[in-house]
């Protein structure tokens, strides 16, 4: 059986029932038809779910004008790019320049010319249909783009885990605990979710540092240790600098994750909120996973005693107004450290279960399913 696309819809605004009755018989074959004797009815439905895909609007009507009800949508992002025609009595040259001006795509003066209503229609329906096209295809193409940003940012943090001590999920572990952060200190979603994808980028400068001190078991020494502190600046000169918000945050966060609250960390020395908010977000997400974590060169250290730890560096190292945001982030950070344990093997590519946190985060009955391990979701 072939399915028939639905037809397009057409909203008719007009006070007088006999106009009305002439544009539906004149289009009903073709459209679907839905009326509107008042502004404010036009507006409900051009506001509801199911706008039309073009309004043929009368200027002269009591209450809100055809005028005033294009003005409205066209100052309405949603609903702006519906096609509005004017078909008016109002003659004028004046009058026709002063609805386009408001937005509308074409002025038919009555009495109305059948075929010219019906070529006209056909053309903005289908210009419409063309411009919607192609803002899926640039929405369509703007997500590839962002994805593939991602999938970079993503593989180049994992090329510095190669040269690192850190294994496993480290960087995954930590951009979860990035964002919960920044939503717990009031951060919207997007630039949670951007801090998200570009914290893994935050150690890409030690592809730069020799091996020799990168994976020496014991202490560095002083010239050993200004090496390594020269790895944020190798970061940021790795991603360089962009218009692009994206790679922008990476190279940010890459810089100035190592900085310090009262001004004690490196390469720049910056003190409290001199130091961007995203290396002061990734530096408290950092720090946490390392003491948690175990390394060829230390312990993990248990969770009691590793908080202790960062709430003594509170106004030290860290952001006290960034620590609280972590306090109260904390049940679903130690959810994600769960989840993503090394025990389970790299899983960088790997979201498992992890939406449920963020879904479940105002349930009072905590995280229900989420603890299942990666083992057992198969």
């Amino acid at each position: 059986m072939i399915s028939l696309l639905p037809k397009q819809s057409i909203l008719v605004v007009d006070d007088t029932p006999e106009n009305i009755t002439l544009l539906s018989e004149l289009l009903g074959n073709d459209y679907r038809i839905r009326v509107a004797t008042s502004g404010e009815k036009a507006l409900k439905i051009a506001y509801s779910d199911e706008p039309p895909d073009l309004i043929l609007l009368d200027i002269m009507m009591p209450g809100l004008s055809g005028l005033e009800i294009c003005r409205r949508l066209k100052a309405n992002p949603d609903r702006r790019r519906i096609p509005v025609i004017f078909v008016t009595a109002m003659s004028s040259i004046e009058d026709e320049e002063r609805g386009l001006e408001l937005g509308a795509v074409d002025y038919i003066t009555k009495p109305i010319s059948p075929p010219i209503v019906k070529a006209r229609v056909r053309t903005h329906l289908a210009l419409y249909d063309q411009s919607r096209e192609l803002e899926r295809m640039v929405k369509q193409r703007t997500h590839e783009l962002m994805t593939t940003r991602q999938q970079i940012i993503r593989r180049l943090g994992r090329a510095a885990e190669f040269k690192d001590n850190e294994t496993g999920n480290h960087v995954l572990r930590m951009s979860h605990y990035a964002r919960l952060v920044a939503e717990a200190h009031g951060l919207g979603e997007e630039t949670a979710n951007i801090i998200f994808n570009t914290a893994p980028m935050h150690d890409i400068g030690k592809i730069g540092i020799p091996d020799s001190i990168l994976l020496k078991p014991g202490k560095l020494d002083a010239e050993e240790w200004k090496i390594m502190q020269q790895h944020p600046i190798m970061g940021a000169e790795i991603i360089g600098k962009h218009e692009n918000e994206l790679l922008e945050t990476a190279r940010i966060i890459a810089l100035s994750h190592h900085e310090k609250w009262d001004g004690s960390g490196y390469p720049q020395g910056l003190k409290g909120e001199n130091i961007p908010l995203e290396g002061r977000i990734v530096a408290i997400a950092d720090v946490f996973d390392a003491l948690v974590s175990v390394r060829p060169y230390k312990k993990a250290y248990p969770i009691e005693e590793s908080l202790e730890l960062m709430q003594k560096q509170s106004g030290l190292h860290f952001d006290p107004s960034l620590m609280r945001a972590f306090e109260k982030a904390l049940p679903e950070i130690l959810q994600v450290r769960e989840i993503y344990a090394d025990e389970f093997g790299p899983l960088t590519d790997v979201e498992f279960k992890i939406n449920e946190i963020y879904a479940h985060r105002d349930d009072p009955q905590g995280y229900p399913g989420v603890l299942t391990s990666p083992k057992d979701s198969d």
